[in-house]
């Protein structure tokens, strides 16, 4: 039954033209074109992207770097008929991508290494998750140091109770109206924390920054315009080359998330969006994730956390309660009844 409405879904109009992509490269000048697309930085996915096409002269990449909500309603639309599909998505915000297989967008494909995936990072042999990056808190260094750095969401909560003036307008976090991922761990926080109200609640009283982007969100922290960033990904920080940017993954629970890759059902060049997901499962690419703070091994790495605080995001039908339409509502207006936006140029 949800399929059916999803599929019904697709033959309603959109209500606004998805915006352009943020920034275009290309790899490799071979005769097969492939387009990517992508909510990945490109200076963080170049050397992935380099490697692939280095061993695949034949090919031109076209890898067009997308917002999450740009992305997904621009794949979303071209699902519906309505202009040429990529060969290969991969995005951060996974409960979209579920929503796009689950409204049958997606081509199958099973192999050895799709099927060595644990469960929570393949979903129907249509979404394929190729990372695992923690969500963190990012802090200053020279402004929060020692027994003042939050190891927790309830060590957040006594910094903000204890100390509100040095906090006002200085915690920062994704806006999720306009972010996808920052919806995706607004939404997993409000399934799994205790916690999660009384967030909210501190994050009003110190009057918490809503923003877009990671990279603006980093820059702040770095300048010391914030002292604090709340679930961001920690592979964003690990690429920012900002030294005073220290990272947190909160004690009491950090969220998981594996990005997913998904080959859309009218790729024209199927193949080849199989034989890049292929590389992406491989050792060697795995290597190259790891060196860009894009795939972690915390299952067996000293993370100095429980086994029960790391919570997998996983890639399963779960996702489409964060598409619900009234939650979604119900959860964007509390959002916003709590945070002020970033109005900074």
């Amino acid at each position: 039954m949800i399929r059916f409405l999803q599929a019904v879904l697709l033959l309603l109009p959109l209500t606004s033209p998805a915006p352009a992509q943020e920034a275009v490269t290309r790899f490799g000048d071979g005769e097969t074109e492939i387009l990517v697309r992508s909510t990945t930085d490109i200076g963080i996915f170049r050397p992935v992207m380099e490697r692939f096409a280095e061993l695949n002269p034949h090919l031109a990449i076209s890898y067009e770097q997308w917002g999450s909500n740009a992305l997904f309603d621009r794949s979303r639309d071209d699902c519906r008929g309505r202009g040429p599909q990529a060969d290969a998505i991969l995005s951060s915000a996974v409960q979209q991508m579920v929503w796009l297989a689950n409204a049958a967008c997606a081509h199958p494909h099973r192999s050895a290494a799709t099927l060595a995936l644990p469960a929570t990072r393949r979903w129907r042999d249509e979404l394929w998750g190729v990372t695992i990056e923690p969500a963190v808190i990012a802090y200053n260094k020279t402004l929060v140091k020692g027994d003042d750095i939050p190891r927790s969401r309830f060590a957040l909560l006594d910094a903000m109770r204890n100390r509100p003036r040095f906090f006002r307008s200085r915690i920062a976090t994704y806006d999720i109206a306009e972010s996808g991922l920052g919806y995706l761990f607004a939404h997993s926080d409000s399934l799994e924390a205790t916690t999660f109200g009384a967030l909210l609640e501190g994050f009003s009283r110190v009057d918490a920054i809503a923003t877009c982007c990671s990279a603006e969100i980093i820059a702040g922290v770095a300048e010391g315009r914030f002292v604090i960033a709340y679930n961001v990904l920690g592979s964003y920080i690990l690429n920012s080359g900002a030294p005073e940017v220290g990272l947190i993954m909160p004690e009491d629970y950090t969220l998981l998330l594996s990005r997913a890759y998904m080959i859309p059902r009218g790729a024209a060049q199927k193949a080849e969006a199989i034989d890049f997901l292929e590389f992406l499962l491989t050792p060697e690419a795995r290597s190259l994730l790891s060196r860009a703070g894009l795939f972690s091994e915390l299952e067996v790495g000293e993370t100095g956390l429980s086994g029960s605080a790391l919570r997998f995001i996983p890639l399963s039908p779960t996702l489409l309660v964060a598409r619900d339409a009234n939650r979604r509502t119900l959860l964007l207006d509390f959002w916003n009844e709590t945070f002020q936006r970033d109005v900074s140029p």
